[in-house]
């Protein structure tokens, strides 16, 4: 299971079409289907599923007052830098506001025992392509052209659980609330 930023559909959509412009005939990497497209929060690993309500309800709780994460494209980043098995979209997060949103879900859930903080830093970045089985020394993508340059607010947390496949990994939402929600403390959240 993992949390994670929701793109909103017109940013999604204009990332996608990017990306797959710049992909254009790579047969070397596998693109992150559009659907799929996100910003990673926690990472939770395998959990029972039953947990799944408290998990949710607690990351939920934890969403911090305030405006919604605004998110900027910047530019490629391989990962790691040598030997790249993924490509992603570095993001400038206006304010710090997705990482004071990725702070408290990861206190909360550090809190509940189902994870345990990273040591790097939280980065703000979407998985544009992974690299296909096999293939070494992988060329970046072209620097040109740029990443849509429109900044977007990404105000939708989501559980996911995640299910690895040959083809890719399918992305199922488990529960999911509005991050901008906080603005009225009168909103209800969902836990789907």
């Amino acid at each position: 299971m993992f949390l994670a930023l929701d793109l909103p559909e017109d940013p999604r959509d204009r990332l996608a079409d990017w990306r797959d412009e710049i992909l254009d005939g790579r047969r070397d990497l596998r693109p992150v289907r559009p659907e799929a497209l996100h910003v990673t929060l926690v990472f939770l690993g395998w959990q029972d599923e039953s947990a799944a309500e408290r998990i949710a309800e607690a990351a939920f709780d934890a969403l911090p007052e305030g405006r919604m994460p605004r998110l900027t494209a910047t530019g490629v980043r391989p990962i790691p830098p040598k030997r790249a098995r993924l490509f992603a979209l570095d993001l400038d997060d206006e304010s710090g506001r997705a990482t004071a949103l990725q702070a408290a879900i990861s206190d909360a859930l550090e809190a509940g025992g189902w994870y345990r903080p990273e040591k790097r830093p939280f980065w703000p970045h979407i998985t544009l392509a992974r690299v296909k089985r096999g293939e070494r020394r992988v060329a970046p993508p072209p620097d040109h052209p740029a990443p849509p340059a429109e900044a977007f607010d990404a105000g939708v947390v989501t559980l996911y659980r995640s299910t690895l496949r040959p083809q890719g990994a399918l992305y199922e939402p488990l529960a999911r609330t509005v991050a901008s929600d906080a603005l009225d403390p009168a909103a209800p959240r969902s836990a789907d």
